[in-house]
């Protein structure tokens, strides 16, 4: 501000009383040096189960830190790993209750997969699977299941067989009597008809 000649000026290096050494340009990084790239390492298990999103990726989740009291319709594939208490309803998807996942409900839906726990009863019009550390009480009406080695299950089951889509054959028209029995005379006596 006093002296606009020194704002003005560039700022110059210091360099030492002696021998006179021009100054070195600073040293930019050599291309030829590898860069080292960093890789995040999980601490999560390999076998840890996850969602199936291969059908497309509609998926919904309730976490674990999730508690619902209610009723949840859905429309698409849903994984519970939450607690949930009163009906969940996915007729046309896949119920899957996680391991932390703790279900008092009615619970109807295509498929289910229990991992954890679930108290009342499961309706699933093709497949129930129980695998080896989920707790199901309540009964089961299903077309096929699965019950793994060390699941828990208390319930009645009852299997019930899909109908068969019923092919339908295109109706035909009924068929006119023969030509030839329209233009024959007609006899009206018994004697006729033995000639």
């Amino acid at each position: 501000m006093w002296n606009k000649r020194r704002d003005e000026e560039p700022v110059r290096p210091y360099t030492p009383p002696g021998p006179s050494v021009a100054p070195t340009a600073p040293v930019a990084p050599s291309s030829l040096e590898p860069k080292k790239e960093t890789t995040t390492v999980s601490s999560m298990p390999v076998n840890r189960f996850e969602p199936d999103t291969r059908g497309g990726g509609n998926s919904a989740t309730i976490g674990k830190a999730v508690k619902i009291v209610g009723q949840i319709y859905s429309k698409e594939d849903l994984y519970v790993d939450g607690d949930l208490e009163g009906t969940v309803e996915a007729l046309e998807h896949r119920l899957t209750i996680g391991p932390n996942g703790s279900l008092h409900a009615s619970i109807k839906a295509r498929e289910v997969v229990a991992l954890g726990t679930i108290q009342g009863n499961v309706e699933a019009t093709e497949k129930i699977e129980i695998r080896k550390d989920a707790k199901l009480v309540g009964d089961i009406k299903t077309a096929r299941i699965i019950i793994e080695d060390g699941a828990y299950f208390k319930g009645s089951i009852d299997i019930v067989k899909p109908e068969p889509a019923k092919v339908t054959q295109p109706k035909q028209p009924p068929q006119a009597p023969a030509a030839t029995a329209a233009h024959a005379p007609a006899s009206t006596s018994p004697q006729d008809a033995r000639r």
